[in-house]
């Protein structure tokens, strides 16, 4: 009984499990068939599409008109340009690439070449170091030679002042001092101090010589005047009428004789100088005893020089080509303020010469005296305000000449002069050697002789007057203060006016045009045998000067000096 239970139970699973797995199997069967009906379908569906897309497209085909093919041609040729276009860039890509394949080849070797020009270029630099260095280097050497040739020139220098002072000791220790005024010697020689030079100290009226200071320098030499020889341009001048008698100017020029003279004007000789000439100019040199022996009793006595066949200007005013010797120069300056008389120098050695000396005279000037003697108030004015004012003393009546030039090889400094110019009685000349030296410093050494002689001046002038040449000096208002004057004081070589003529602002043709004389009174007639004869008594053949003397320009009336017939 329990059992049938079980089996009824067993039996109703087993029925149940069958129309399950009917129900299942039916299922799975409707569900194949379905798929299948479906992937039929889908099939039929796929095809019947495709032949429907056939159909539309044939009636697309069917249906497009010309102008839809027209549009298709149309985008068929864009489609082909499109595609030429492409073509085109690539073919351009490819030119790019070949252009920069090339552009960087060409940049290779522009690369090349910038390394070349590079490498050139520090070359070139490493040259030009070089070369600047080699420059440097022979700046240094050429500074350096020049240092040394500086030191060795300063050392030749001061070696050869050395040798001209050790000269001068030596020739002044060896001088024939018999017959000499050993007081006036004596202080010659003080004077002369460390310069070395040579000092002559003559009685101007009767050329008695009272000392000779380094006699070898004063007789047996002979050297360039300088700024001394425009006396003897001065005195032609005048005779030639190229100077104006009355107020000593020249057509064209600011300056008249006197001041010329006091301040050494170069231009002012050398216009005169050029209308005079060559032949002339050493015809008055020789008339007041240039160019010859003095007849001093002196052994060797040198002659000197007279520039013959030369037209230089500078022989006007420098004395190019002269040579004098300092008894030469002292024997003019007596000339010109003794009456023209060529005195002939002689020392007194014997008692008895010293005794009854009464001099001797060469001969006598051949000339009027009033153009003689237009120099001396230019004379007295370079002792009183011009270029010798500060080494002598005016008041003491000296009347001289400065000069400053080259010569010998050195500077000379040259001062020619009597004293006292109212009566006659000294001539004093100074002749100094030395790289220093200038007129103004032989002047002042002049000065000191002059100093040394002031007792003996001062007892002359109550005494007679030998030349009878009554001077008497008078003040003058200054009357040209508008136009200062140019001294050639300092350095007589290199003036200003000097620069100007050397610049071309003067020629020797517009100078003669514009000095015309009036009249030619040139020294034509032969001078006199020159023969030495006793002088016996003076000789008066010329009228009084009258020397105006102006102050100085600080002072408020300035000095003007004036000659008047």
């Amino acid at each position: 009984m329990l059992l049938r239970p079980r089996i009824g139970h067993l039996k109703l699973c087993s029925a149940l499990f069958l129309m399950v797995l009917l129900f299942v199997s039916s299922f799975q069967a409707q569900t194949k068939k379905s798929t299948d009906k479906k992937q039929a379908a889908g099939k039929k569906s796929e095809k019947t599409a495709k032949d429907a897309k056939k159909d539309s497209a044939s009636a697309k085909k069917e249906k497009l008109s010309a102008k839809d093919k027209e549009k298709t041609k149309q985008a068929e040729l864009k489609e082909k340009e499109s595609a030429d276009k492409n073509k085109n860039r690539q073919a351009d890509a490819k030119k790019d690439s070949n252009k920069e394949k090339g552009s960087k080849k060409e940049s290779k070797k522009e690369l090349e070449i910038r390394r070349a020009e590079e490498a050139r270029r520090r070359v070139e630099d490493l040259e030009q170091r070089r070369a600047e260095e080699i420059r440097r280097q022979a700046i240094l050497a050429e500074k350096r030679r020049r240092e040394q040739a500086a030191r060795e020139a300063r050392e030749r220098a001061i070696a050869f002042e050395r040798e001209l002072r050790t000269e001068t000791v030596a020739n002044i220790a060896k001088d024939d001092t018999e017959g000499e005024d050993l007081q006036i010697r004596r202080a010659a020689i003080s004077a002369l101090g460390s310069h070395a030079g040579t000092i002559v100290v003559m009685e101007a009226q009767t050329g008695k010589i009272l000392t000779v200071v380094n006699q070898d320098w004063a007789v047996r030499n002979s050297y360039r005047p300088c700024s001394t020889i425009k006396l003897v341009t001065g005195v032609a001048g005048l005779n030639e009428n190229l100077i104006d008698r009355n107020d000593g100017s020249i057509n064209n020029f600011r300056m008249n004789l006197d001041d010329a003279l006091a301040f050494s004007n170069n231009v002012y000789f050398q216009k005169v100088g050029v209308n005079i000439g060559n032949t002339k100019i050493i015809s008055y040199a020789r008339a007041l005893g240039l160019g010859e022996p003095t007849g001093a009793n002196y052994d060797g006595e040198a002659a000197g020089k007279l520039p013959y066949n030369n037209s230089n200007r500078l022989i006007y005013s420098h004395g190019d080509d002269f040579e004098v010797s300092p008894l030469q120069l002292a024997v003019m300056v007596s000339a010109i303020s003794n009456g023209g008389k060529v005195v002939v120098p002689q020392v007194a050695r014997s008692r008895n010469e010293q005794a009854n000396f009464r001099g001797f005279m060469r001969r006598q000037v051949n000339l009027p005296m009033q153009n003689v003697t237009g120099v001396i108030p230019g004379m007295v004015g370079a002792a009183s305000y011009g270029t010798a004012r500060r080494g002598v003393d005016a008041a003491m009546g000296v009347a001289g000449k400065t000069g400053s030039c080259i010569g010998k090889g050195s500077w000379l400094g040259l001062f020619a002069s009597v004293a006292p110019i109212q009566n006659p009685k000294y001539s004093v000349v100074v002749i100094t050697r030395g790289q220093a030296e200038r007129g103004k410093y032989a002047a002042a050494v002049a000065g000191k002789v002059y100093q040394a002689l002031q007792p003996r001046l001062q007892e002359n002038r109550g005494g007679q007057n030998l030349a009878l040449t009554p001077f008497r000096i008078t003040p003058k208002p200054q009357t040209n203060a508008k136009n200062p004057i140019v001294s050639d004081e300092e350095d007589e070589e290199n003036s200003v006016e000097d620069a100007e003529i050397e610049a071309g602002g003067d020629t020797a043709e517009p100078v003669k045009k514009a000095l015309v004389p009036k009249k030619e009174t040139s020294i034509s007639q032969p001078l006199r045998n020159p023969a030495v004869k006793k002088l016996e008594k003076p000789v008066n053949e010329f009228p009084p000067v009258v020397i105006k003397v102006r102050k100085r320009a600080e002072e408020t009336t300035r000095p003007r000096i004036v000659g008047n017939k």
